[in-house]
């Protein structure tokens, strides 16, 4: 069920996020994804020229004869999921290569809206964090596989495939776009990967509202150029005011209990070590 007050602040983290790149301090923290994504763009659109059309011949074939009064609605339909799978392996591409400077971005954004110091790393402390977030990418890759490729093989299904199929598709999406931006300020902080879908879920109509902007603007020339920082920063304004403080209380629980169980074994081991001296000497 759609929520008035969740749908206009899905509006307003889009609209901060583009006044929040423009700030002193951190706007040189925008050139790399925005190179990163020149670079993506051109690549994927010159693949997504290459193939629509032989895309588009396979999956009308499927429409049956008696059905060809709406070829028109199911070419439109079929061409806009193509779109959206397209948009998909960008962003996935984008996450896993430009995962690292996302993630700074996000940290810088936090610091400048909260006012408190994150810890801070070295060049070298960086460098040695990356296979961590890169382990992260592959957790929502392997979350959204399956889906993806369930709603491929439905979309070969004659009619279903060129009418529910593309609106699952987007919707799907728009989903995958909140996970995979405001994930960035969620694993700053560590915070499990289940945890942070959960929150998401918790407010799934803000999550989707926030993800369809961003879907929709990717394909905007020009302005999606520029998109990925921007929604970095709308997703790290959202998490600061929406999920920080619900995210970090239900995680401490969990990492206070197995610092207790490291602890209680620590202690046991020298209750060990104790009791076989004491035989030694004894």
């Amino acid at each position: 069920m759609l929520q008035a007050k969740e749908l206009s602040e899905g509006f307003h983290y889009f609209v901060m996020g583009w006044h929040l790149i423009t700030q002193k301090g951190l706007r040189r923290f925008v050139i790399m994804p925005v190179l990163l994504n020149i670079l993506l763009l051109s690549g994927l659109f010159w693949l997504f020229i290459s193939n629509i059309g032989g895309l588009i011949d396979e999956l009308m074939s499927y429409v049956p004869d008696w059905l060809a009064w709406l070829s028109g609605i199911l070419l439109a339909l079929s061409i806009f999921m193509i779109l959206t799978l397209f948009y998909f392996a960008f962003t996935m591409l984008s996450g896993f290569i430009a995962a690292p400077f996302n993630g700074l971005l996000a940290e810088k954004v936090e610091q400048r809206l909260t006012g408190e110091n994150l810890i801070e790393m070295s060049t070298i402390d960086f460098l040695k964090d990356i296979p961590r977030m890169l382990g992260r990418e592959w957790q929502k890759l392997w979350y959204s596989l399956p889906k993806i490729i369930a709603l491929f093989l439905l979309s070969f299904i004659p009619i279903l495939g060129q009418s529910v199929v593309p609106v699952l598709t987007f919707l799907f999406t728009a989903w995958m776009m909140a996970i995979q931006y405001c994930d960035y300020p969620f694993d700053n902080h560590k915070i499990p990967f289940r945890i942070m879908r959960n929150e998401l879920g918790e407010t799934r109509t803000l999550s989707l509202t926030f993800g369809s902007l961003v879907t929709f603007c990717t394909f905007v020339p020009v302005i999606n150029l520029v998109i990925i920082p921007v929604v970095v920063c709308g997703a790290t304004a959202m998490w600061v005011e929406k999920y920080r403080d619900n995210a970090l209380f239900a995680f401490k629980p969990h990492k206070q209990s197995a610092q207790n169980h490291r602890t209680k074994i620590v202690n046991h081991q020298q209750e060990q070590l104790k009791h076989q001296s004491n035989r030694f000497i004894n």
